[in-house]
């Protein structure tokens, strides 16, 4: 420190414009100036020029004096934020937002490549893609019942169960590789213009399922036939492997330009028939007869219903599952309120497009139309049909009285009370 000192005596470091500028006088010893050094780490040199002074006639070194603090004096006059410890640190918010954008995506791929379940309940197929399990025959997927899927009875409705039916149709297809264009297509359906149309669906259910659970779907197909397919469902609660619902249904294939009715061709069936199973229906065929109604037969009539858009598929038809709602618009509001369906068969008979108009007609079977609120068990007859006439879908509905749970919630019904 005392060579720097020395040298900054006979050497001074030039200084800013700024400094030169400034107002403020330099210290000075002995009728020399010194500048400061912007090197010097803020350490202020003062030298002094004059001969050096003797004590008893021997000459004594030249005195240097160092300046630790630097005082307001030292800084530009100009500079409106002085250099300050803490004006120096770094954006610490861009920091923070670079570390937690670090973590993020860190994060992210590890749901990503390493989702693990945390708890039982919790879906074994994070991503709701499903597996086929059982030899390659049966395709399971879960699904976990939100909040928007509920109905007034705080239970799944019977539209959400058959849309659950529908979406692990659709990836089983897509999981056996076979899924062309089209609307559950394969690949050489595709190419033929061809699609598959249910032509009859059974469904009982023993129990709903609440907001909150977690349900699991398998799936399978089988042959119905020379020329169609059966494909079944069976529902379960994930935790307990309490069946909740069964289904089975009959699909036949048809000409999407032609709207109509076709033979399975020979290399469709060699793309189908590897996948079939030879299991018996989960359901037991109702093969009575469907009645037809009329304006005579039936005791209540919905009139003025109108498909919208997001009613139709990719095949520019009704969705089935919209068949269902429409058959229960003409449901008398007392069984609605005090029972719940506990099986549904539907016949489907001809498709309905964006512009039809239909009504929907029901016939309670029996006596007791008057009292339907406290009526035990009880069978309705549908008939859904456009305004001129046509039969679109023919059903047939069972409801059962509702039970309530300790908790005094309706819907809660004991397994096989169907």
């Amino acid at each position: 420190m005392v060579a720097t000192a020395a040298t900054s005596s006979f050497f001074p470091v030039p200084s800013s414009s700024a400094e030169a500028k400034s107002n403020k006088t330099p210290s000075s010893f002995g009728g020399i100036k010194s500048k400061s050094s912007s090197s010097s780490g803020g350490l202020k040199v003062k030298a002094n020029a004059q001969a050096p002074p003797k004590i008893n006639g021997s000459p004594v070194s030249l005195k240097t004096s160092v300046d630790t603090v630097k005082t307001d004096d030292d800084m530009p006059s100009h500079s409106p934020h002085p250099r300050t410890f803490i004006n120096q640190l770094p954006d610490w918010s861009m920091l923070l937002a670079a570390i937690t954008t670090i973590f993020l995506a860190a994060e992210k791929q590890w749901m990503m490549l390493e989702w693990k379940p945390r708890r039982s309940d919790m879906l074994i197929d994070p991503f709701g893609i499903g597996k086929i399990v059982q030899d390659g025959m049966v395709f399971r997927q879960n699904f976990s019942i939100r909040s928007y899927e509920i109905g007034a009875d705080r239970t799944a409705s019977i539209e959400t169960l058959m849309n659950h039916l529908q979406e692990t149709a659709l990836n089983h297809v897509r999981g056996a590789g076979l899924l062309g264009d089209g609307f559950g297509s394969t690949p050489e359906m595709s190419k033929r213009n061809l699609i598959w149309v249910v032509t009859r669906m059974q469904v009982l259910v023993d129990r709903y399922p609440t907001w909150g659970d977690v349900v699991q779907v398998d799936t399978w197909v089988s042959k119905s036939g020379k020329n169609g397919m059966r494909r079944d469902w069976c529902i379960r609660d994930s935790n307990s492997g309490e069946i909740l619902t069964r289904a089975s249904s009959v699909w036949v294939m048809m000409n999407k330009l032609t709207r109509r009715l076709s033979k399975i061709p020979e290399e469709v069936r060699g793309e189908i028939e590897p996948f079939f199973v030879n299991f018996d229906p989960i359901v037991d065929e109702d093969s009575r007869k469907l009645p037809k109604l009329d304006d005579n037969t039936a005791d209540y009539v919905r009139k003025g219903l109108a498909p919208r858009w997001s009613d139709l598929d990719i095949n520019q038809h009704v969705n089935n599952v919209k068949y269902i709602g429409w058959i229960l618009e003409s449901a008398p509001l007392p069984i609605l309120e005090s029972h719940e369906l506990s099986s549904i068969t539907l016949e489907y008979r001809r498709e309905c497009g964006r512009d039809s108009v239909l009504q929907s007609l029901t016939a309670v079977s029996g006596n007791g139309i008057g009292n339907l609120a406290n009526a035990g068990n009880v069978e309705c007859q549908h008939l859904l049909r456009l305004e001129e006439g046509a039969e679109i879908v023919r059903g047939r509905t069972k409801w059962r009285p509702k039970y309530a749970n300790n908790f005094g919630i309706p819907g809660q019904i004991p397994a096989g009370s169907a």
